[in-house]
């Protein structure tokens, strides 16, 4: 499993790259996997504004539905177009051509509470110890 040391993650299984002032954001590798083959995006709406952790939008796969939830309160910058005619770039490529959007936090110190790359590991490792 891909999990680059330079990105937050969140419980709910999304990663956070922030670039200046705005936070990239998308699906780890971990939640591609579980979902298998993504076979649609539904993007959020550029302006919108979004509580933390509050439910953004949701990608759709042959497997099942997840839903995508924002790791900070703020406000939809971007979204990546090229979802809408190839979501498998989600499961080709989570940190790179596959992001979902992009979001222009209200405090982006709020980032430094996401978890790191070995803090996400030990949680996926101690959620799979629940099974």
């Amino acid at each position: 499993m891909n999990l680059p040391n330079d990105l937050k993650y969140t419980k709910t299984h999304e990663w956070l790259r922030m670039e200046g002032d705005t936070a990239v954001v998308g699906l780890t590798d971990y939640a591609q996997e579980q979902l298998t083959d993504i076979i649609f995006a539904d993007l959020p709406e550029i302006g919108k504004h979004y509580d933390a952790s509050a439910e953004i939008t949701s990608v759709e796969s042959v497997k099942a539905v997840g839903y995508i939830n924002a790791p900070l309160e703020g406000t939809i910058e971007a979204v990546n177009q090229a979802l809408k005619d190839e979501p498998e770039k989600i499961n080709q490529d989570p940190y790179g051509e596959g992001w979902l959007l992009k979001i222009k936090p209200d405090n982006a110190q709020e980032a430094d509470n996401l978890l790191s790359s070995d803090q996400y590991k030990a949680f996926l490792e101690s959620e799979e110890n629940k099974e």
